[in-house]
């Protein structure tokens, strides 16, 4: 199923499949593919917009009953670390970071799949071989860093956690993160998105965007522990308030038919960035 701008880009929507979030439930995505000269305009301008990139896609959620799914962002100059996320960052401070080009090592991969087989064996990646992984490193049309911590470990460098980043105009994007389940003492997760936030800040970068948060799913409740956390919702960005206030029900009329959804979709102008 199409759906066309008057202008590029165009969408499409997927058929609907299990979510992987909340139980019971299907969900279905509004994409369009990212390449050539506009990519990074496009990426930048839908990235506001509430979409997500995934190799050289855009997408959204779009699901027929369901608006759970909410886009979450921390707005750097706000943000106050609480007392556990302190410790997180203290109980890392050894680790090394390095920032390289989007290239796929098997030392990425072997991260990967443990962490993998330990936090999601039963998610839509569980079946992800080394070529699979490669692509979703390498196969970006925008500027993408991948970011590594390790520790010196017997005097070699051992990795503790990986994470896929995009450099959009207004902030990072946190594509994909992953770390050694050997290491899950150490808060790793959290102190990545510390990093990140630091990072942002020493750019003068005012956002950090973390994916999707979805009130109600236990994978994603660690991200409305962040300070300074607005979602977007409702076609704006707004802060998150009180978790608890945001619904996981499904109604009827909760998303607008899809050819209202891209005729509200605000596109940037599709003259190349001359980069």
């Amino acid at each position: 199923m199409r759906h066309t701008l008057p202008i590029a880009p165009q969408f499409y929507v997927t058929a609907p499949q299990p979510c992987p979030y909340l139980p019971g439930r299907m969900e279905r995505k509004l994409f369009t593919s990212l390449q050539g000269e506009y990519a990074e305009k496009l990426n930048d301008a839908l990235s506001k917009q509430g979409f997500r990139r995934s190799q050289n896609v855009l997408y959204r959620p779009s699901c027929a009953e369901c608006s759970a799914c909410l886009s979450a962002r921390i707005r750097v100059a706000d943000f106050v670390p609480s007392k556990s996320q302190r410790r997180a960052d203290r109980r890392n401070a050894h680790l090394r970071r390095e920032a390289t080009s989007p290239w796929a090592t098997e030392d990425q991969y072997a991260l990967f799949r443990a962490y993998l087989d330990s936090r999601h064996a039963d998610g839509g990646m569980a079946d992800m071989d080394i070529f699979e992984f490669a692509a979703m490193i390498e196969e970006t049309p925008i500027r993408s860093r991948v970011i590594e911590y390790s520790a010196e470990v017997d005097g070699r460098r051992e990795l503790a956690a990986v994470c896929l980043t995009d450099v959009l105009d207004d902030g990072l994007s946190m594509v994909y993160s992953f770390y050694d389940p050997a290491r899950a003492n150490q808060s790793l997760g959290t102190y990545v998105i510390l990093d990140h936030l630091r990072i942002a800040r020493e750019a003068g970068l005012p956002y950090v965007y973390l994916g999707y948060w979805v009130p109600g799913s236990p994978k994603m409740g660690y991200k409305a522990k962040f300070s300074s956390v607005e979602v977007y919702k409702n076609g704006s960005w707004r802060d998150i308030g009180d978790p608890e206030d945001h619904s996981s029900g499904t109604h009827p009329l909760s998303t607008d038919p899809i050819a209202e959804q891209v005729a509200q979709i605000s596109l940037p102008d599709s003259r190349p960035t001359g980069r």
